[in-house]
């Protein structure tokens, strides 16, 4: 076992590494497109397309950051407030933020295609900009719990999702989703190195405070480089009903990312143990995660974007399912003896595999399968299940973790993927087609 203090043998050589077999994967990459690529102008984004996408994937990824930068620190630093000492109270400050968004994303997504999708990106970013001012000016845990709810209060999802469908044609969407949801992975894992070094001299305040500013810069990028959304219908956006929210696709996406997020929080209640246990400080967690992540995109571009082209989208699915179900299964099986880092590695490069694919193409999905002027709603109503699995997860695996075990937690996910497979098997993928809404001047293409 490897002290603070120590160097790690092990993590160095990724250190070296890892930006070289990154570039050479990447450049392998570049020349394993599909024919149709290069041939189609259909299935190329246009520069309007690349600004919507390029302007909301920046602005949900400096949220993102600032919410996952306080992960790996939290429960450390939320010990020197008063009632710190209280590990439930400083669970529910951690946990509030992911509930009360759960609750606000479907009144966010109604306000959305009711009031416009900017406005309310302006407003939700507004509040997440206080919500981080109170958590940073906060004397105690019971205040700092208060500006973590109001970081909730802004659940923008389901507008920046739908703005970014409204500007897109189906066959580039998933591309566009893509760009959005890698995001998330991406910062995820670049938190894990950030956050801890930030807060070795600016501490929790100091998170909170850039997370702020992070904020107000992603509302100057919403009002002058995010590309101007769709003008709404003449005589308004027809009424959504709730019934049209709730079809059995929809249902099947619903079911989908409620599964993915709590499986993804889940994990990483034990996978930090893990890792200390193959040797891996605390410190040197991100320049293992962070390679995996970014080698899974490399995946992610060789298989999502041809195969969807192709009609060969379900197959993909259902196998990227299947394949997390299987990580799990052999995490189980890890957590029975002793940990080694290279199979943890390759483990986690299958794990984000599986789970940018998911994640990527199910929004997608999800803004087709939508009603008619209901994009923002059937969105709020995903964005409300990936907030709830994101809380379950957490709050789940804890438990679980704690009577169960480490085996006893990913046998269970396991499990809950298991579940998702089955439901999903009966999944259809309509092709996708270029809105006539939505079609640029091919003479844009790029």
């Amino acid at each position: 076992m490897l002290t603070k203090g120590q160097p790690s043998i092990i993590v160095k050589p990724i250190r070296a590494r890892a930006w070289d077999t990154i570039s050479t994967l990447s450049a392998h990459a570049r020349t394993v497109t599909h024919p149709t690529a290069q041939t189609d102008p259909a299935s190329r984004m246009t520069a309007l397309e690349r600004r919507a996408s390029f302007s909301l994937a920046t602005v949900y990824a400096m949220r993102m950051l600032g919410l996952f930068m306080v992960l790996p620190v939290f429960a450390l630093e939320a010990r020197r407030y008063p009632g710190g000492e209280d590990a439930a109270a400083m669970g529910l400050a951690l946990g509030v933020y992911g509930l009360v968004q759960a609750l606000l994303q479907i009144p966010f997504g109604l306000a959305a295609d009711r009031w416009g999708r900017k406005r309310v990106m302006l407003f939700g970013l507004a509040l997440f900009a206080v919500g981080s001012l109170i958590a940073a000016g906060a004397g105690d845990l019971h205040t700092l719990a208060w500006g973590r709810a109001m970081q909730g209060c802004g659940a923008i999802s389901a507008a920046v999702s739908a703005l970014l469908a409204d500007q897109t044609r189906d066959v580039v969407r998933t591309k566009a989703l893509a760009l959005l949801g890698g995001s998330i992975g991406l910062m995820f894992a670049l938190s894990l190195v950030v956050g801890p070094w930030l807060s070795q001299w600016a501490g929790l305040p100091g998170l909170f405070n850039l997370t702020a500013v992070m904020a107000v810069a992603g509302m100057a990028m919403v009002v002058w480089w995010t590309p101007p959304e769709p003008p709404m219908p003449e005589g308004g956006v027809p009424r959504v009903r709730w019934s049209q929210l709730f079809t059995p696709d929809l249902l099947r996406l619903y079911v989908g990312v409620f599964v993915l997020y709590a499986v993804q929080f889940a994990t990483w209640v034990s996978m930090p143990a893990l890792l200390v246990q193959a040797g891996v400080v605390q410190a040197d967690h991100g320049w293992v995660y962070l390679p995996t992540v970014l080698l899974s995109f490399v995946f992610m571009g060789m298989t999502l974007f041809p195969m969807e082209r192709r009609g060969q989208l379900r197959p993909l699915f259902l196998v990227c399912i299947g394949g997390v179900m299987l990580v799990q299964l052999a995490l189980l099986w890890v957590s029975l003896g002793t940990a080694q880092l290279w199979v943890l590695a390759v483990l986690l490069f299958f794990f984000f595999c599986g789970f940018n694919v998911l994640e990527a193409s199910q929004p997608s999905l999800a803004s087709r399968f939508a009603p008619s002027g209901g994009r923002g709603s059937a969105l709020g109503v995903y964005n409300t299940l990936q907030s709830l699995g994101i809380f379950a997860g957490g709050a789940f695996g804890g438990w679980l973790a704690k009577g169960g075990g480490t085996p006893g937690l990913f046998l269970c996910c396991a499990l809950l993927m298991g579940v998702w497979l089955a439901v999903a098997w009966a999944m259809v993928v309509p092709p996708p087609h270029a809105s006539p809404a939505a079609t640029p001047d091919p003479a844009q293409a790029a």
